[in-house]
Order: C-alpha cells, then sequence, then structure tokens
C-alpha cells in the first residue's frame, strides 16, 4: 500500500507540538494555518481546524504503534471504526485554500453596513453603528460613534470593534460572549445596567 492521507486528532491547543513531533518521526504533515487576530501565541497564524492536522501516511505498512508513540497526537479520525484516506485532490484544494486566504490578508472579521458594534479606542469605549463595509483586513471600519454627547463619524481599525449581539451581549473576535463581570457581581468597565439598558 502506498502513502495516503489522514485527518489526525491532536491535544487541544497542541497541533503546532503535534506537527514538529511528526516532522522530527520523518512523517509528512499538512496543518492548514492562517494569519489571524488574535493568533496562537507565538505563532503569527492559528490552525484552520484546531485540533486536527493531515499527515501522509502508510497506516497498512508502519501501522498505529508508531504513531501512538508521538507526543501530543491522539489518534486518526475514524468512523464506525474505518479510518478512512483523505484524497489527495482535498488536500491539494485546502491548501490552495489557505494560500488564497494568506495572500489576501489572513483571516478577519468583516463588519457589514448596520452592524451593531463597541469600539475601543484607548481607554474609552463607545457603541456604534457600521456605515461602510470593510473591504480588506488593511482598511478601517467606517462607524457613527456617540463622542462627546454628539455622534460622529470615525475610520477604526477592525481589531478595535467588537460585534454586539441581538441580545446586547459583545463578542469577541473567537464569536465567544465577552464576560460582562469580574464575579461577585463587580462590572467590568463599559458594562453595567446603564450601559444594558442603552443597548
Amino acid at each position: 500500500m502506498a502513502l495516503r492521507w489522514y485527518a489526525a486528532h491532536t491535544r487541544p491547543m497542541a497541533e503546532y507540538a503535534a506537527r514538529d513531533h511528526l516532522e522530527i518521526a520523518g512523517i509528512e504533515v499538512f496543518l492548514p494555518c492562517a494569519r489571524a487576530h488574535p493568533s496562537r501565541p507565538g505563532h503569527q497564524d492559528a490552525p484552520l481546524f484546531p485540533g486536527y492536522l493531515f499527515l501522509n501516511y502508510d497506516l497498512e505498512e508502519q501501522g498505529w504503534a508508531r504513531l501512538h508513540r508521538i507526543p501530543q497526537l491522539l489518534g486518526l479520525v475514524a468512523f464506525g471504526g474505518e479510518v478512512p484516506p483523505v484524497p489527495d485532490e482535498v488536500i491539494d484544494e485546502l491548501a490552495q485554500r489557505v494560500r488564497a486566504i494568506n495572500g489576501t490578508g489572513g483571516l478577519w472579521t468583516r463588519f457589514r453596513s448596520g452592524d451593531r458594534v463597541r469600539v475601543a479606542l484607548g481607554p474609552t469605549e463607545s457603541l456604534a453603528e457600521v456605515i461602510e463595509e470593510t473591504k480588506s483586513p488593511q482598511s478601517r471600519v467606517r462607524v457613527l460613534m456617540e463622542f462627546l454627547g454628539r455622534l460622529v463619524e470615525a475610520r477604526v481599525r477592525w481589531q478595535d470593534v467588537q460585534p454586539v449581539a441581538a441580545n446586547g451581549l459583545v463578542h469577541n473576535h473567537n464569536g465567544h460572549p465577552q464576560r460582562r463581570t469580574r464575579g461577585r457581581g463587580r462590572w467590568i468597565r463599559g458594562f453595567g445596567p446603564r450601559i444594558v439598558e442603552a443597548l
């Protein structure tokens, strides 16, 4: 049997380490990563499929034992006890898409006209509405925001903008709701009963 591509599980946040151990063991690895904000600590990018990578391996000839000795690798992805190979064409297309994503600035949040957002400029934060969608990671988000009691138009970096969900929760760039309290009812700056009512 020849070398074939397989999807493999890694330990959480250990994709880079698993890749390095596999390469040291002489196994070809494909870890699709894209430049992202925020990126992984110590890296300028982040895995497109957290907890997974692809390895080129002759499972029939080399067996499972060699893979079990690789640190940070949990095993191959299986369905009903079967480990399906990933076609070469799929790996090639994925590699091409990763190059395209990185060639246009990597992963970034696209804000659309009408989106409710919270803008953080230094120590101050303000609710705003996007009035022009972002075209690229280098372009700034055009917003209408409250400043000194007036509505003003501003252009801000997309990294300084966080979406506000319909329920009033602010979501971070990973899509998870941002914490509103420090615990024991102590509000984080920019939140609180008055802020929630304003939303």
